[in-house]
């Protein structure tokens, strides 16, 4: 018991019409198999090709263990080499990640790399898309990304995944004022004893194999797995709807200012009380029925 997860839909290559009216328009998450397999990261990008043109700067680390309740979100727990964290990560497994990352701007060149998609939709974001790496069994906890946009992810390893609908966020024990879930439960393996309202939350379960593209959209809560030392790229592009728009600038600007000055100012005692809050609201939600 616990979550009820389907299979993601899953195609070789799909054209800009059936994109758009069957998973662009409603907001339904897509695996396409195809899509990087013209681009030179498909042949070239591997752990010691990245090693080799980014360079041996130093980069922020992340790893499993809860926030740090004083801390801003997204806030590193340590630092390491760029060329010695590829080493560990190939050598053995490790729950440190790199996040976040723009290797582009230590090395221009892979730029050239690769190709937005921009034949499926408009509005992308970054010049510079950011990069993730991580170790055999690092985990990234679940969230949803605050500024709302339309991920194009692409893996160069294996990875599992499991997505949430955004209507879901009370059941998922959502913590007030921030985008992610109570840390205190795992994904892949519920506790709805101790978590009564995960049980029967809908969602929607992929595993990405190396050149594998996955198409969240907007709001999608996501939790991801590496199976083994590998690394992604995220593209991202604007929601068309001003109200999603709306809601990224709430997130970006009031909420995240206020967390931060309420998290340096109370600490322990609001990440308490916001994780009080989320269980009542999760408790709520379930007695309710909600979502219907």
């Amino acid at each position: 018991m616990g979550f009820k997860l389907t299979p993601i839909d899953v195609v070789d290559d799909i054209s800009p019409h059936d994109f758009r009216r069957h998973y662009l328009k409603p907001r339904r998450p897509l695996v396409i198999k195809n899509l990087s397999h013209g681009w030179p990261a498909y042949e070239k990008w591997s752990l010691d090709y990245m090693k080799a043109v980014v360079g041996d700067i130093t980069v922020p680390l992340y790893d499993s263990s809860k926030a740090d309740p004083a801390a801003p979100i997204n806030a590193a727990g340590s630092e390491m080499a760029f060329g010695d964290y590829i080493e560990l990560i190939r050598r053995q497994p490790t729950d440190l990640r790199i996040f976040l990352f723009d290797p582009i701007a230590h090395a221009p060149a892979l730029l050239q790399d690769y190709v937005f998609p921009t034949e499926l939709m408009g509005g992308f974001l970054d010049r510079h898309p950011k990069l993730f790496f991580g170790g055999a069994g690092s985990e990234t906890f679940l969230h949803y990304d605050i500024d709302m946009a339309h991920i194009f992810h692409t893996h160069f390893g294996r990875k599992h995944v499991i997505l949430f609908d955004y209507k879901w966020k009370e059941r998922l024990y959502r913590i007030p004022y921030a985008t992610y879930a109570l840390e205190d439960y795992r994904v892949d393996a519920p506790d709805t004893a101790r978590f009564p309202a995960l049980e029967g939350v809908e969602g929607i379960e992929c595993y990405l194999e190396y050149g594998d593209t996955l198409f969240m959209p907007s709001g999608w809560w996501h939790w991801m797995k590496y199976l083994d030392g590998s690394f992604s790229i995220s593209l991202r592009a604007w929601d068309a709807s001003w109200a999603v728009k709306a809601h990224s600038l709430w997130n970006l600007t009031v909420q995240r200012q206020f967390d931060n000055m309420m998290k340096a100012r109370y600490r322990a005692r609001y990440m308490n009380w916001k994780e009080d809050l989320a269980v009542r609201r999760a408790e709520k939600a379930l007695a309710q029925g909600r979502p219907r």
